[in-house]
């Protein structure tokens, strides 16, 4: 199988917004909540805050301990809501146990949710009016364009243990023309994915989907993130085992996480714009 290659289409889309940036003034500015102490989560946001700095957007990155009060949380995002330099919000998921994930991302300006979760960008989505797409269900979408298959008349099988990632995803795959079953880990079947044309993966197991539930010329999404014994990184596609097959498939890592960071700085650059209102 081929390698989709998420981080070169990525930096293409970075280049461009580096180029757009240079005629904003002012430069858009990005604040990032990150609470606890979670290793991924710290890596994941110094991986977004270095690539905003590339290409001109400045951050403001809030480092809260895991016990800090959801009042608190709240306060933050309200005195980004209130600040004119601040063109997004994100917020670093997932929070840790004990805080209300929900009333959090509801406090944000809906205009400056970069991730595309406030509860009003999501209806707006549905209803078709939504301006605001979550970079990664926008990364699935691109991906598979990249491989040229084109959604429309596609099936398309969605592994998802979350609906928060598998319902948005569902409805932009049948608005682009696609047959969808969206299923979990524990209802894994092998013989509906041989017959999809593109298949999503994202329940977090090393080799979770196998040359056995792929078929020739089909392309494989795969936005798993695991971390073996040897501490290596991989999916949940064994893509090693599935070479021999025909089609097309996204690395981890260099896959999905490169051009979700590119399409979630897209959002902001956006949102400088006023693209969001």
């Amino acid at each position: 199988m081929q390698k989709i290659p998420g981080k070169l289409i990525a930096q293409g889309i970075l280049d461009d917004l580096k180029a757009r940036i240079q005629t904003q003034n002012p430069k858009p500015k990005l604040g990032v909540l990150l609470v606890g102490e979670d290793s991924a989560s710290k890596l994941y946001v110094s991986l977004k805050r270095k690539a905003a700095e590339e290409i001109g957007i400045a951050t403001d990155v809030k480092e809260l301990a895991a016990d800090t009060s959801d009042a608190e949380l709240i306060a933050v995002i309200e005195t980004w809501n209130a600040d004119p330099s601040v063109n997004g919000i994100l917020i670093q998921l997932p929070l840790p146990d004990g805080h209300d994930t929900d009333a959090i991302i509801a406090a944000m300006d809906p205009k400056k949710d970069v991730d595309g979760f406030h509860p009003q960008n999501v209806t707006d989505l549905k209803e078709g009016r939504g301006t605001v797409i979550s970079p990664l269900h926008e990364a699935v979408l691109r991906l598979i364009n990249a491989a040229e298959v084109a959604p429309n008349h596609a099936f398309v099988v969605i592994y998802a243990n979350s609906d928060t990632f598998s319902q948005p995803l569902d409805y932009l795959l049948r608005k682009a023309g696609a047959s969808v079953t969206v299923t979990d880990a524990k209802h894994k079947d092998d013989k509906l994915t041989r017959e999809a044309d593109v298949v999503v993966t994202a329940v977090g197991q090393p080799k979770f989907l196998t040359s056995n539930g792929v078929r020739n010329g089909s392309v494989v999404i795969d936005i798993g993130i695991n971390t073996l014994p040897d501490g290596k990184i991989c999916g949940d596609f064994d893509s090693a085992g599935s070479a021999e097959l025909e089609g097309w498939y996204t690395p981890v890592p260099g896959g999905v996480g490169p051009m979700t960071v590119a399409l979630l700085l897209k959002n902001v650059v956006e949102a400088a714009d006023g693209k969001n209102l």
